[in-house]
């Protein structure tokens, strides 16, 4: 087949064949100048430099991801802080809410049970008189029939 390739190129209208054979497998190639060596060199030389530069922008993609992840999570550490910060200060308004509460009903038993005291006491002390009272009455009559019964005097 060399042979035949070769016989073609030598003659024009062979040489035009090969040129639109080239130019349909390898029309850049062909297309860009005669030496295809140097056009796949150019090429290789393109897509090295595309890679590299595609290197470069994952790289950066990379970075840019990482500064985003760590912003999203200080992010998300100082919401998470707020949230538990004021989860404690409601927690500690509830507790001086429920402290002052527990402390009002204390003070309230303390005043229910001092009032029931003093009511307790002073029924006592009315109770206490009255049976003073009834016993010195009683003695007092028993005192007035002894006497009067001493001075002979009879009630009958």
């Amino acid at each position: 087949m060399p042979n035949v390739l070769a016989e073609e190129v030598q003659t024009k209208k062979g040489a035009g064949k090969v040129q639109k054979e080239m130019s349909e497998v390898v029309p850049e190639l062909y297309t860009r100048s005669m030496n295809p060596l140097e056009d796949l060199r150019k090429q290789a030389e393109e897509a090295y430099n595309g890679y590299l530069d595609a290197q470069r922008k994952m790289a950066r993609a990379y970075r840019v991801t990482e500064r985003n992840q760590v912003t999203n999570y200080k992010q998300a550490e100082e919401k998470a802080n707020k949230i538990c910060d004021e989860a404690i200060e409601r927690a500690i308004a509830n507790r001086l809410d429920s402290e002052n509460e527990a402390r009002e009903e204390y003070e309230k038993a303390i005043e229910n049970a001092a009032r029931t005291f003093k009511e307790t006491v002073e029924q006592a002390l009315k109770v206490c008189r009255q049976t003073i009272e009834h016993e010195w009455q009683a003695a007092d009559e028993i005192t007035g029939r002894m006497w009067d019964i001493f001075q002979g005097k009879t009630t009958g």
